[in-house]
Order: C-alpha cells, then structure tokens, then sequence
C-alpha cells in the first residue's frame, strides 16, 4: 500500500524528475487469426487487433489523470507475423500492411511483431519472410520488425546473421529520403524475450495468454536525483540508494499496469522496469553513470559503473513485484540519450565501447547511426558479435544500426521526437566478410546443456 509521504514522493518524481510510464503494451494472440489465404488472414488480424486493443488509448489517458502519472507511448505486440503466415509466406506484407491499418484506426504509436525466430535454423517460408522485411518497413509507418537469430541454448545462426546484415542495408536503401529511418524499426536480436514491452523489439510470445498487458516504466532522471543527493557516497551506499529508488518507481508501475489490465479485460504480464532515456536533458542513462563519478560516459570506469546501476536496478524491481519481465536494466540508446549524444560528438563514446558495455546491462547496440557505405557483412559481423555476448553470457542482447545513406563519419542525422539524433559513429574498416559468408550455425557453449 501508498502511505502520505509515498504518494507525495512520487508526484515530486514526476514533476522534477521525468518519472513516467514509458509504455503500456498489450500483447495480443494472432494464432486464432490464421485462415485458408493470406487476404482472410490478413482481414482476420485486423478485426482482432482492432477489437482486442479498441480501448487502450482511452484506458491510458483515464488512468494517467486518475493517478497524475504521464503514460507516454500506448502500443500493441503480436505473435510473430512469420507464424501465422507459414503456410503462404507471400501474404505477410499484407498482414503487416493490415496491423499498420490498425494501429492507425487505434491511434496508437507503434505494433511490434513483424517478426521471425530463427535462432537455430530458417526453413523456406522464414527465409522469404525476413526477405519481405525492408518493403514492409518503407510501405508502412508504425509496424516495427525484429528476428532473433541466436539463443544460449542453440548459438547464432549465421546464415540468418549474414542475410540479417543485407536486410539492414536494404532497409536504409529502401528509406533513404528519410535518412535511413526504417533501420529503426528493426532490431536483430540474440536470446529475445516474450513479454518485452519496447518498441521496436515488441512481440507476443507463444508461451504468453490469449492478451495480455506488459508495461515499461522509466526514471533515469528519478536514479539520478537520488545520487545528486549523496554526492560523497561509496559505491556501495550509491547501490543502495539506486535500489530503493527502482523498488519506489516499479511499485508506480505496477499499480497502474494491473488497473489498466483490469479495464482492458486482459491479462497482467510484467512491469519492465528498464531505464529506458530520452533527448530531454535530465532523462539521461549517461548521466547517472557520469553523476558516479565519471568525467564522461566511455571513459575507463563506464562498464564497471553501469554493472553496479543495471544490477542495482534488477534487485528493486524485483523486490518491489514478483512480476518484473521484459528486458529490465539500463538501456543505452546513442541517439535517444542526450548524454551519450554528446560523448560521442566528443569522440569519447565508440561502438568497441559500447559493445563492452552491452556485456553488463540491457539489450546492445541501440540506435547507432553509421556511414551508409558500411558493408552489408560488416554489419553482419557487428550483429555476430554482440549475438555472440548473449549467447556465453545467457542474456538479451540486439543490434539495432542504422547505415545512413550518403552520410559518413562526421555528419549527424535528426530523426525527432523519441528516436533524437545522432552523429555517424566510425565502424572498423577491416573486411569480416569471410567470416560471415562460412555461414553455418555456431554451436551452443558448453555451459549450455544443463538439462
């Protein structure tokens, strides 16, 4: 239960400190939706997405006045669209067409779960599938795609690695005009997760209920208010501290993630208590990590620092729900977090970096802005790599990289809103396409087969 002081702490959280609920995510079921063509099928995923979610824009702006907590994005995922569609893959641009038709009519901001599992191997009707993914992206506005190429349990498929790699760069190609802005609907992931409520990575599990409600809560300016305050503090008082700030924000989350279950007539999931940033100054992860004790996020010191807030995070969480799912950690966004914007304007902050950092929090490489002339297998390559630290390391990671047409490493590029902008990072020039053109599986470690 809410005492006084809890309820008068929380509005000091949002009004001061960007304390909101990034997203309410209702994960609804299409295996009830598959018929005999592909127009019935795509005509059925309409009418249920369309019925199942008719309320959920209503619902979040209800709750948000009732409790006066911001409900910033209200969104959708369903089961991966290369299941329903097995049977005539040829028909899954129009059931991606027909979830962007219901997303609009819902006015909701983006539907995850154009997506395909291919961890351990691509059958004929997979392949064709993740080959449809760039139309898809430049045909419609609010679907977003993921494909999971690798688990801990399988390894990394690289024939799916090496085909994601050309996916990515035909994306781009195939939205140009804006600056390559599909790639950002489009995450490549190792050991992904059913009940994860972001965007662009969204989908509905197969193990998950008929719908279902997952909600993402996000506080990086509340963690680093809380440090503000014990500036001399060792690490292990700061871990404590960044601990009971996420019991206190999960708590919110869950609170308003079982209402809206209840008046959605859906199910509670999870409450994904990831420290999801934005531009805004003051809603940085670079930030917190920099209030640590760090000159600049990317310096020596960073992945140690963003160990201690990721696992400082997880422990309140958990403590304060018994349902916390999702991805829960620290994201680290290059063009959604003004902090790490600006230590890669400085040159401090760089993918290596980055990529060591994915090893201790959530997901990976997130919204990385590249030179468009990257090749397709380096891309591949940079996909493997951060594959294969969730593979040994039995955790989420993803890549999401946007190859920029007609820009290179000294240029910036302005996407708006969430997704924020970005300078053009440097990528290492070597060739990897050997490597990647081996194809094959890289089998599972050893540390794997437990059962």
């Amino acid at each position: 239960m809410f005492n006084k002081f809890d309820v008068l702490e929380t509005i000091d959280m949002i009004e001061r400190e960007h304390l909101d609920i990034r997203t309410i995510t209702m994960g609804i079921s299409l295996l009830p939706c598959v018929r005999g063509s592909g127009e019935e099928t795509a005509q059925a995923v309409y009418d249920t997405v369309c019925a199942k979610a008719k309320n959920i824009v209503r619902v979040a702006e209800q709750l948000s006045g009732e409790y006066g907590i911001p409900i910033v994005n209200k969104r959708v995922s369903v089961t991966p669209v290369s299941l329903i569609c097995a049977a005539f893959p040829q028909a899954a641009p129009a059931v991606g067409r027909a979830l962007d038709y219901a997303a609009h009519e819902l006015g909701i901001d983006f539907l995850g779960g154009y997506s395909a599992l291919v961890h351990k191997g691509m059958a004929d009707y997979e392949e064709a599938f993740i080959r449809s993914i760039p139309e898809l992206l430049a045909t419609t506005e609010r679907v977003c795609s993921s494909v999971n190429i690798g688990s801990s349990k399988s390894g990394i498929n690289m024939d799916a690695v090496r085909l994601m790699g050309e996916v990515v760069k035909e994306t781009a190609e195939r939205t140009k005009e804006q600056d390559g802005l599909g790639c950002a609907k489009l995450v490549v992931f190792a050991n992904a997760v059913e009940d994860n409520p972001f965007m662009a990575g969204a989908f509905h599990g197969v193990g998950e209920s008929g719908t279902v409600i997952n909600v993402g809560v996000s506080g990086p300016g509340v963690v680093k208010h809380a440090l503000e305050n014990i500036p001399d503090a060792n690490l292990n008082d700061a871990a404590e501290t960044i601990k009971r700030t996420a019991f206190k924000i999960t708590r919110a989350g869950q609170l308003i993630a079982k209402e809206a279950a209840k008046r959605l007539n859906a199910e509670f999931g999870i409450v994904d208590l990831s420290l999801a940033p934005t531009p805004v100054m003051g809603d940085s992860v670079a930030h917190i990590l920099e209030e640590l004790g760090l000159e600049c996020v990317g310096g020596h010191g960073t992945t140690a620092a963003l160990a201690m807030l990721n696992d400082a995070v997880k422990k309140g969480g958990v403590m304060a729900s018994s349902h916390v799912g999702g991805l829960s950690g620290a994201f680290i966004p290059v063009s959604e977090d003004i902090g790490m914007i600006e230590a890669a304007q400085k040159g401090l902050l760089h993918i290596d970096k980055l990529e060591a950092m994915t090893a201790v929090c959530s997901v990976g490489l997130d919204m990385i802005a590249i030179p468009g002339k990257t090749p397709a297998t380096t891309i591949s390559a940079i996909i493997a790599d951060e594959a294969a630290i969730g593979m040994i390391n039995n955790k989420t990671t993803a890549v999401r990289v946007i190859p920029v047409p007609g820009k290179d490493v000294g240029d910036s590029v302005e996407f708006g809103g969430l997704l924020g902008r970005a300078p053009i990072m440097p990528v290492n020039p070597t060739d990897s396409s050997r490597f990647i053109l081996r194809g094959g599986r890289i089998p599972a470690p050893i540390h794997s087969n437990k059962n």
